[in-house]
């Protein structure tokens, strides 16, 4: 027994036939490349110039695809999701805001992360400003910051230039608590708004002011924000977070419009750095007990007059933006201006909000004419018919909406238009991209779609757009099963610019690539037959097809497909197949259905002649596969077929089913030889069939290991199928088998010896001076190595054993000239490499995005895994992604790595005249649905282009966000005041004091009657001319004792009604022009004195 111990020791620490064994710098699992969608897939990004679209994950991989078939992927640091994605066009740069505010900048060409900056506060919203290096960040607190990337070095630098909260939004926090909030106070504690950022909307729902210089000129407000006031901070400051921020179309340089979730719609002019709109639905509604907040928003015209907006209720307003005016035409744009409504100038009524069905997302594609439309993607879990809307949208529509509801599969969570065009017909095709929520591409054609428009609103029949989802080109079926045969030494070495060229040919990935007279069709007049392949993938198909495809460069290049039952029968089977086994030195080709028909195909070594110079994808034709195949033969076996085993010397096959059968078939005849069943505990599902020849008593023998679902192990007599296994070995606790293989076997090649030798098994009477062959068992929960002869024995005794931490989904063994290794995939995308038969840990990594789940009884895996010798791995997740793993460190298989994942071409030139800032905009309009609702549009004047050159206004907008234009801006949304400034309280103006008006006079003066409504909205300077007084409470039991009636009394003071009065907008209207009759008299008396003491002089 101490002897017996000993041995086993010393072989667990040392094992026999491999004396250095496979050691951890040998191997290095990694993802060699991506093919196809990731899923996960939450956002996109499009650069229309070199035409790349980029699609984020949650995961934090970012995706590219660009023209002839190029993809690359990108993965940040943190495998956390993507807030914003946007390029920074036909300059090589991607912009990425994750989760953590951390904004990644990507170099493309290099594929490498260039820099992150990280902010401080929350990004709500993001926007690169066209054609430049500059972006606004907008926060949670309603501030926007202005950032600049730099490029050598790489870095972004924070700009001087900022728009605070308090200069955009103005007071409304404090005309809400004066007017319509309890107890209400005026304290020391100060926020200001400066005069620029208030409108007329505004001043009408101001407190009025004594001589009303308040309510027109005071730059800063004093509020109190002491508990005593009633309000949710967490509300207000959620509310005023900047949803988006939108440079205005023709106007980029010089105006920005800003959405805040509560509502508030802010025009802001970046040069004056001042609030020159304001509308919203929140403004003059502030006593509103419905919570409505923005969540998209886009431009709806192509010179920024109108834009939509979409709320989390459902409803999606149109509202009024003052587009840019020539100097000119200032004064009638400022009476446009200051008499516009504070109301949406169009409603559009889509549905949503009856079924309260959030607005996710808005986007408008301008057509020149009649064509542009809006399309309205709505949020929500469950399914519903108005998930995606497209509108037309255009001042040529008539008062009736026209719109097309497309059904979607799924509810979605982005949406994009990509377009290509082709250089030498001059052929432009856009397609209309949606992501579903489950990861997958939708594809509409859109000039179907805008088709569908015009032709309904023509009051014919269209024909409705069709669907196509985006995934791998495995024609209208899923991968059941594959295989993966590489490094063949009789390929042909093609030169790489054939490989360029076929890669060019084949079907793009992306419907928008796809040329007019495109077929998925390949020449294969260089195809020289299976032989000549380096690495050979077969894909066998949920609807019976089995599919070659020449994967030696990092895209599936399709070969050929068998699609026929039999030599006569030349139809798809429409069952899937559920087992491939291709052998590359007999060319034999067999596979098994979930019916349990078993095909034998026997392929040529080389292809006959050229009689077909194209082998079609699309359907299978006689003429097409005799090329290839060289007979077929078909038998039947009871049960879905698992697995498949060929004796390399009898020329027999085996079959496992999952009913437990065990076939085996003479492959001449075909003929069934004997058929055994193996009865199991827990499934007699047989997953693995090994031949193998070993030694009992002497002799040699022929044997047949088979291995069940329930992790069970059995040895047959594989000539007559009866048992040598006086029981059979399993586990104490089973769990679902996965891989079963016999180390040191034929299915090594003879290529190393994983073997014990001389171990005692059961005192020594089946030991003779051979090497014992061992058994690896793989399984969900554990790995097991047993002796081969233990296992013919029915001896249950585990030499070597790992239990896993996770469960494992895959597993298989690889070979290098004189080692092996198990290679082990788990379901959260941990991939583990194994010596044998030792078990020893080499090397674990994860593979982001390898998110693989087991599949459940009688039914098909959603995902496809297989190897070949050498440890390569192709993982096809669903029909949509395809990973191409490496295991050995310098095993490089693949050509063209570099140039497949080139999507960035430096020498694409685009003329400045390709690049202008908006569409033309023709003057003549029709009446439509904006004409419907706002005054004829022959008062409007259509805007002209910025006439500026682009260079020279990032030039001069350099400048401007080169200085502070809030130089005493704090770091969040509160303007501290100028220590040599002498605090205004809107209670200590008394402009009737005639005191006051002598050291008012030089400012009155300066003003006069034509130019007072310009001087309302231009005024930046601070009042410091004005002599203040401070009244304030003796003690502060006065103050206490005026607190209760503080809101009656603030109101009845400024005019407004206490209670139960609906006339508020009047009384402010009416106050308002009292006011100005009192500031007018204030100019007359200031004239005449100024005029007096000219008279006596």
């Amino acid at each position: 027994m101490f002897v017996k111990k000993l041995v086993e020791k010393a072989s667990k620490k040392q094992p026999v036939g491999s004396s250095d064994g496979l050691k951890s710098q040998d191997v290095d699992p990694r993802l060699a490349f991506h093919y196809g969608i990731p899923g996960g897939s939450i956002l996109f990004a499009y650069d229309s110039v070199q035409k790349i679209l980029g699609i984020a994950t949650r995961d934090g991989r970012i995706k590219l695809f660009g023209k002839d078939n190029t993809q690359a992927l990108l993965e940040s640091n943190g495998t956390v999701p993507s807030k914003f994605l946007q390029f920074i066009e036909n300059q090589g740069i991607l912009l990425n805001v994750t989760a953590e505010n951390h904004i990644e900048v990507w170099d493309i060409d290099k594929k490498l992360l260039s820099y992150m900056h990280i902010s401080q506060e929350e990004i709500t919203s993001f926007m690169v400003l066209h054609r430049s290096f500059f972006m606004y960040l907008g926060d949670s607190l309603g501030n926007i910051s202005v950032l600049k990337l730099e490029q050598e070095p790489c870095h972004m630098m924070q700009m001087k230039y900022t728009i605070p909260s308090t200069a955009s939004r103005g007071t409304s926090l404090f005309e809400c608590m004066i007017l319509f909030g309890p107890n209400v106070t005026m304290g020391p504690q100060t926020s200001i708004a400066p005069l620029h950022s208030r409108n007329p909307g505004q001043i009408l729902s101001q407190p009025s002011v004594t001589a009303g210089i308040a309510a027109t000129f005071l730059p800063i407000l004093k509020v109190n924000t002491a508990p005593a006031i009633n309000w949710n901070p967490t509300e207000v400051a959620g509310g005023t977070a900047v949803m988006h921020i939108l440079p205005q179309p023709t106007a980029e340089s010089k105006r920005v419009l800003i959405i805040f979730r509560d509502g508030l719609i802010v025009l802001w002019d970046i040069q004056e750095s001042k609030v020159i709109f304001k509308t919203g639905v929140n403004m003059l509604q502030p006593l509103s007990h419905e919570t409505k907040t923005v969540i998209s928003a886009c431009w709806a015209c192509p010179f920024g007059g109108k834009v939509v907006v979409g709320y989390n209720n459902g409803e999606v307003l149109i509202w009024n933006v003052p587009p840019i005016t020539n100097p000119s035409n200032r004064a009638a744009a400022d009476k446009e201006l200051y008499s516009s409504h504070n109301a949406p100038m169009y409603k559009l009524n889509l549905g949503y909000k009856s079924e309260k069905i959030p607005i996710a997302s808005l986007k408008w594609a301008y057509a020149d004419g009649k064509a542009s439309r809006l399309y309205v993607m709505g949020g929500c879990d469950i399914q519903s018919a108005n998930l995606l809307q497209v509108i037309l949208l255009n001042e040529q529509t008539e008062s009736r909406t026209i719109k097309l509801g497309v059904h979607l599969p799924e509810p979605c969570v982005d949406m994009v238009i990509i377009s290509s065009s082709n250089e030498q017909s001059k052929h432009s095709q856009d397609s209309f991209l949606l992501l579903g929520k489950s990861g997958y591409m939708y594809a509409y054609d859109d000039c179907v779609i805008e088709k569908y428009l015009l032709q309904y609103q023509s009051r014919s029949s269209p024909s409705l757009p069709k669907e196509i989802m985006v995934k791998l080109p495995f024609s209208d079926s899923s991968i059941t099963i594959a295989e993966f045969i590489t490094d063949n030494p009789d390929s042909l070495n093609s030169p790489d610019k054939d490989f360029i060229s076929l890669a060019k040919s084949i079907p793009p990935f992306l419907p928008s690539e796809a040329k007019p007279n495109d077929e998925t069709r390949l020449n294969s007049t260089n195809f020289g037959g299976l032989a000549k392949i380096k690495n050979l993938y077969i894909t066998g198909h949920s609807n019976g097809a089995i599919y070659f495809w020449d994967l030696s460069c990092p895209f599936l290049l399709p070969i050929l497909s068998i699609k026929q039952q039999s030599e006569d029968d030349l139809s798809l089977s429409g069952i899937a197949l559920t087992a491939l086994h291709f052998d590359r030195d007999s060319h034999y080709l067999i596979s098994g259905d979930q019916s349990g028909m078993v095909r034998i195909f026997k392929c040529k070594t080389e292809a006959s002649g050229t009689a077909t110079s194209f082998i079609s994808l699309q359907g299978s034709t006689k003429k097409g596969s005799n090329h290839v195949v060289q007979s077929i033969k078909l038998i039947k076996v009871n049960g879905s077929v698992l697995s498949i085993n060929i004796s390399y010397g009898s020329r027999h096959l085996a079959i496992g089913s999952d009913r437990g059968y065990v076939s085996l078939i003479d492959m001449e005849g075909p003929s069934l030889l004997y058929q055994k069943h193996i009865g199991s505990e827990l499934s007699t599902g047989v997953i693995s069939v090994r031949f193998e020849t070993c030694i009992l008593h002497g002799f040699e023998k022929n044997v047949l290991a088979v291995a069940t679902k329930d992790s069970s192990v059995l040895a047959l007599d594989s000539d007559t199928g009866n048992t040598l296994s006086t029981s059979m070995i399993h586990p104490k606790k089973p769990s679902k088998a996965l891989f079963m293989q016999i180390l040191g076997g034929h299915d090594a090649f003879g290529k190393g010896s994983y073997t014990s030798e001389n171990i005692d098994l059961n005192k020594g009477n089946y030991v003779e001076d051979s090497k014992q062959l061992l058994l690896l068992l793989c399984s969900e929960k554990a790995a097991y190595v047993y002796s081969l002869t233990h296992v013919i024995q029915g001896i249950k005794k585990v030499h070597y054993k790992k239990k896993f931490n996770s469960c494992c989904c895959w597993a298989s063994t690889f070979y290098t000239p004189s080692d092996a290794g198990l290679v082990l995939i788990f379901t959260n995308g941990k991939i583990e490499i194994r010596s044998l038969p030792e078990l020893s840990l080499l090397k674990e990594t994860s593979i982001r995005g390898l998110a693989l789940s087991t599949s459940k009884s009688n039914s098909l895996s959603n995902s496809s895994i297989c190897s070949a010798r050498d440890g390569e791995l192709i993982v096809v997740n669903g029909d949509q992604e395809m990973f191409a793993l490496s295991i050995l460190l310098q095993n490089e298989i693949y050509r063209l790595l570099d140039s497949a994942s080139h999507v960035y071409r430096k020498d694409l030139v685009v003329s400045q005249e390709g690049l202008i800032s908006g569409p033309l905009v023709h003057k003549e309009r029709k009446k439509g649905i904006f004409s419907s609702v706002i005054k004829s549009s022959k008062t409007k004047h259509v805007p002209d282009m910025e006439a500026k050159d682009t260079k020279e206004s990032i030039e001069e907008l350099s400048s401007i966000f080169s200085v502070a234009n809030f130089p005493y801006a704090g770091k969040g949304d509160n303007l501290e005041t100028d220590e040599e400034e002498v605090e205004l309280d809107i209670d200590d103006i008394d402009l009737e004091d005639p005191g006051e008006k002598a050291k008012g006079q030089n400012m009155m003066a300066a003003l006069n009657k034509q130019k007072l409504t310009s001087k309302f909205q231009a005024l930046k300077g601070k009042l410091k001319q004005v002599k203040f007084k401070n009244e304030k409470s003796s003690t502060k039991e006065e103050q206490q004792d005026e607190k209760a009636g503080a809101v009656d009394q603030i109101k009845k003071k400024y005019g407004f009604p206490t209670s139960g009065e609906s006339s508020v907008f009047k009384m402010a209207e009416s106050k308002l022009n009292e006011n100005l009759r009192k500031l007018q008299a204030v100019i007359d008396d200031g004239a005449r004195v100024k005029k007096k003491r000219a008279g006596g002089y």
